[in-house]
């Protein structure tokens, strides 16, 4: 009986599967996976109770079907059929989920699974879709420049190994690049990989650049479909180097033009605005027609005062696009006269000036001796205490380092001159003699006894200030005395003498010699005085003029009955002015 049995199944079975049709109510049940991953497919049909086994299969593109995994109800085991392509990747559960490992782009089939009773076979087919997510778009092939009003090829973008094949966009600052004749071109190519049947995109753009585009990013963009719908995944920014011709030429000049002086360096550099600048020049000079030409630098140096003028510099294929700029060499003289070391006499008159030439108005400043004078100095005669170091020092404030300066050694020689003086002690007791000397060079002085021919060497000397100095000595008498002061320099040899009576005899004494800054202070005190006096005397005729013009408008009928008696008034009250202005 079992034996026959089995084939009669064998039978039905066979009948069954030629004869099996898809159950009405389970429609096309699509999975995507993505590349790689693992692809799970249920069987979407209720496992029957008297189920025999289940079968997965899947259809060729002719239709033709290719099992490739069994699994029997009663014993539980599970076979694969011996199909390469799907060695040690299926795996089928107990509920008949059939799982490929590693998916490909060739599992994009349609599989069915299939469940058989001795009744019936169940049948519910999957459709399985792979994605391939692409690489990350690049721009390769990048052109190492572009030029303005050119069109030049840009770059390529390509992004790899996608599936299904992706859609590539161009993006000039983020914005969508879209074909333009004669300024945007875009070619897009595809290829697929016979073995991995992965797809690469490559597509090229042909740009016609501006100015405007000068520092301007451009970006590329690959848009494709993933299991989960669309995507789109960016490159990295490029930012191309733009290439336009010069428009305009300006020349600099270094140091700053405002501070150029004689003997200086003089640098020109001549600038392109365009890109790359231009690495040539025409340098024209001030009364020269012909340009020289140079790089971008001209130098000229140890400039003159007849340097200045008007600088120009040109390009060297395009002469109109010129730049210009005046350069002012400044420059300054000084002439003292006299100068030097000079020798005068006392007395004497020394004109002193000090001439400058600028290219600009310039301070001059007197120095004397390291201290400085309010005015330039003037001899219509010379003191001693106008001897010493004269400088005369002149400058440019707006150019630094240019200045000059001479210096005048004035030297005022003198004869000695001599003055005696004497005074007798309150107590009595002793008289003191001075000798005040006066030269240039500084005289010596000795004094003697006259008669006797003595010579007196105790002696007290002031310090040498101006040209002045004394000697002095305290004696006392016991007779009449005449004392010689010799004063002596290179110039001359000048004696004084003095009569002194003895200590016992009383006589006149003479006044000290006024100092140079007592006779400042007594000048000054005079002055003051006639200031006073001057003052007074115009006070006093304008008082008298106000009378004179109020006693005119009088018009009284006693006028001329008291016509005497107001002169005898207007005399009185003149001779009072008069005698005010003697005063």
């Amino acid at each position: 009986m079992a034996s026959k049995a089995a084939p009669s199944c064998r039978l039905v079975f066979c009948l069954l599967i030629s004869a099996a049709v898809l159950r009405p109510g389970l429609g096309w049940y699509t999975v995507n996976s993505a590349y790689g991953d693992t692809i799970i497919m249920p069987c979407r049909v209720d496992v029957p109770q008297n189920l025999m086994f289940g079968k997965w299969k899947y259809e060729k593109p002719d239709g033709s079907p290719v099992f490739i995994a069994f699994r029997s109800s009663t014993k539980k085991s599970v076979q694969y059929d011996d199909v390469p392509e799907y060695k040690d990747r299926l795996n089928l559960s107990e509920n008949y989920t059939l799982s490929i490992s590693n998916a490909k782009i060739s599992d994009e089939k349609r599989f069915v699974c299939m469940l058989v009773t001795e009744d019936d076979v169940f049948e519910a087919p999957t459709v399985v879709k792979v994605f391939k997510q692409p690489s990350k778009p690049e721009i390769v092939s990048k052109a190492p420049f572009l030029e303005t009003d050119k069109l030049k090829k840009l770059g390529e973008c390509i992004s790899k190994d996608s599936y299904p094949d992706g859609n590539i966009t161009w993006y000039r600052n983020g914005k969508v690049l879209q074909p333009l004749e004669g300024a945007v071109v875009i070619i897009f190519r595809k290829q697929m990989d016979s073995v991995t049947q992965l797809y690469t995109m490559t597509s090229s753009l042909e740009y016609k650049t501006t100015k405007a585009d000068i520092q301007m990013p451009f970006t590329c963009s690959v848009t494709y479909y993933g299991p989960s719908g669309q995507k789109t995944v960016y490159s990295e920014q490029a930012v191309f180097d733009i290439y336009y011709p010069t428009e305009q030429v300006t020349i600099q000049v270094l140091p700053s033009k405002n501070a150029i002086k004689e003997g200086d360096n003089i640098t020109l550099k001549c600038l392109g605005n365009g890109n790359p600048p231009p690495e040539e020049f025409l340098f024209y000079l001030p009364g020269q027609p012909e340009g020289i030409r140079s790089s971008n630098t001209y130098t000229l140096t140890d400039v003159k005062r007849n340097a200045t003028g008007d600088y120009k510099c040109s390009l060297v294929d395009k002469k109109s696009m010129i730049a210009s700029a005046a350069i002012t060499v400044h420059y300054l003289d000084l002439s003292l006269n006299p100068s030097g070391e000079v020798t005068k006499q006392i007395g004497d008159a020394l004109p002193v000036s000090c001439t400058i030439s600028a290219s600009r108005n310039a301070t001059v400043v007197w120095m004397k001796d390291n201290v400085k004078l309010r005015s330039s100095p003037s001899f219509s005669s010379l003191h001693y205490q106008d001897a010493g170091n004269y400088v005369c020092e002149t400058a440019l404030q707006e150019v630094e380092g240019l200045k000059k300066r001479e210096s005048l050694t004035l030297i005022v020689e003198g004869k000695p001159q001599i003055k005696m003086t004497k005074k007798t002690d309150p107590s009595g007791l002793s008289k003191t003699i001075i000798c005040h000397v006066e030269g240039f060079p500084k005289p010596a002085i000795q004094w003697t006894i006259t008669g006797s021919g003595s010579v007196i060497n105790q002696t007290e000397e002031s310090p040498y200030i101006n040209g002045r100095y004394y000697s002095k000595i305290i004696i006392s008498p016991e007779e009449n005395v005449t004392l010689t002061c010799t004063a002596e320099n290179q110039l001359e040899r000048t004696v004084n003498s003095l009569n002194v009576s003895a200590i016992s005899i009383p006589e006149h004494d003479e006044a000290d010699e006024i100092s140079d800054e007592n006779k400042e202070k007594v000048n000054d005190q005079a002055k003051l005085i006639v200031g006073i006096v001057v003052g007074l005397l115009l006070a006093a005729l304008v008082a008298g003029v106000v009378y004179w013009l109020y006693m005119k408008k009088s018009k009284t009928a006693s006028k001329h009955v008291n016509k005497d008696l107001g002169n005898m008034e207007e005399n009185k009250k003149l001779e009072e002015n008069n005698h005010k202005t003697e005063a």
